[in-house]
């Protein structure tokens, strides 16, 4: 009571100075703006929490996945093998050197023109001795001297055995001139077998006098070194088959030995493809399936059909690592374009055989499918979401899968689903 009395005679500066907003406003207004007011305060919060929630839910709603859709159709399909292969020419021919001889320079280049019997690709001439280390000098100088004192001996024993063969004779001829009995029939055929013997100890002699004299000419032959004449016949290489030089393996002078590669001859024109087939995927190849060629630089591929599968594989190691066996099969080109003239030997394409074909079968996308333990499954778009079914897929071309059961022509299907789709989740086409 005394607070208040006091402020009614003391007034404060904020009390004076402040109007009054009531001073001439009827008391039944100003209880009616203030209830007004105080209603609005009062459900201020509640509609701002009511906003928050309602966010919170939006924000909480999924929101449906942009996914990419495909068609189940009933349509062609081609089952194909696909790998890389090479061209090459069919028939090569290796020219090699016939003799041992220093090859002259082959003038021609890869690529050159060649015609059978004509075209001279190189001339191999003799080749000049080789030069004499000292050490092998004075082993060639001994071996001569030694042949030169053989020869000596050989001629020795020459004249002895021509001495004893003139004694011999001498002898038969006293005995011939004896007559008579005074000799007996065993002492005349002692000396005439005995000047047989000497004159065949002649003969042997004069041999071995030829032996030695050769052994000389020989070792002293390893100690020259003769000059080569132009004059020596050179023997020329000459192209054996008509074609194109695929590689020249020696093209500068040299010295080859008998058996050397030179040059390698084929016609650019006969070509064929080699591929290196998975041995499994060529179990299931026959000569004469069709092949398309594609990669190989023009705007279509070209026609080609299998001409053979090699019955050996080999095994190739993978760029992951891994053991692989492979088979070469080889393939024609059917009525090749003239662009495909461009083709040379070795030249990067790639192969596609088509091992299994049909003309009218349901087909699904391949990227459509998925795995799920042992089953292949797929998500159908229905009414703005994702259904999983369970479908039973058959032969695959990579891009499309033949469908045996589980699905109808005129389904839709999501390509590539991410992992957040799941059964039931909405989904939405990409532009739409």
């Amino acid at each position: 009571m005394a607070r208040d009395w006091q402020r009614h005679l003391f007034p404060t500066f904020s009390t004076m100075a402040r109007p009054d907003p009531d001073a001439d406003t009827p008391p039944w207004e100003t209880k009616q703006r203030a209830t007004a007011k105080g209603l609005f305060r009062r459900f201020l919060p509640w509609a701002i929490g009511g906003a928050l929630v309602a966010a919170v839910a939006l924000g909480l709603k999924p929101k449906p996945v942009e996914v990419e859709t495909g068609v189940v159709a009933r349509a062609p399909l081609t089952v194909r093998v696909s790998e890389e292969g090479k061209t090459r020419i069919r028939n090569r021919y290796v020219v090699a050197a016939p003799v041992n001889g220093r090859m002259r320079r082959v003038p021609l280049k890869a690529g050159d023109e060649v015609k059978a019997g004509e075209t001279l690709l190189t001339a191999i001439e003799p080749v000049v001795a080789p030069l004499l280390d000292p050490r092998a000098k004075v082993l060639a100088e001994a071996i001569v001297a030694s042949r030169q004192a053989n020869l000596s001996r050989a001629a020795e024993a020459l004249a002895a055995a021509k001495s004893a063969r003139e004694l011999a004779d001498a002898d038969l001829k006293r005995i011939h001139s004896i007559g008579g009995e005074a000799i007996s029939d065993a002492d005349r055929d002692r000396a005439e077998m005995e000047a047989s013997i000497k004159a065949a100890d002649v003969r042997g002699a004069e041999f071995a006098l030829k032996v030695a004299e050769h052994e000389v000419a020989q070792a002293r032959a390893a100690l020259e070194r003769p000059a080569y004449s132009a004059d020596d016949p050179a023997i020329e290489v000459i192209a054996p088959v008509s074609g194109r030089l695929l590689h020249v393996m020696q093209e500068s002078e040299t010295v080859v030995m008998a058996g050397t590669p030179l040059v390698e001859i084929g016609d650019p024109a006969d070509l064929e493809i080699e591929a290196e087939i998975l041995s499994r995927d060529a179990v299931t190849m026959k000569p004469g399936d069709p092949v398309s060629v594609e990669q190989w630089g023009g705007p279509q591929p070209l026609a080609a059909r299998v001409r053979r599968i090699e019955p050996a594989a080999f095994t190739k190691i993978s760029a992951l690592g891994v053991e692989e066996q492979r088979v070469y099969v080889l393939c024609d080109l059917i009525d090749p374009p003239a662009e495909a003239r461009a083709l040379g030997d070795r030249f990067r394409v790639e192969v596609r055989v088509a091992v299994w074909q049909r003309d009218d079968l349901l087909v699904i996308p391949a990227g459509a499918l998925f795995r799920e333990g042992n089953t292949w499954k797929t998500f159908v778009f229905r009414d703005g979401k994702a259904k999983s079914v369970t479908v039973e897929a058959g032969k695959t071309d990579s891009r499309f899968t033949e469908v045996i059961s589980g699905l109808q022509a005129g389904d839709e299907v999501l390509l590539h689903p991410p992992d957040t789709v799941k059964d039931g989740t909405p989904v939405v086409k990409r532009g739409a």
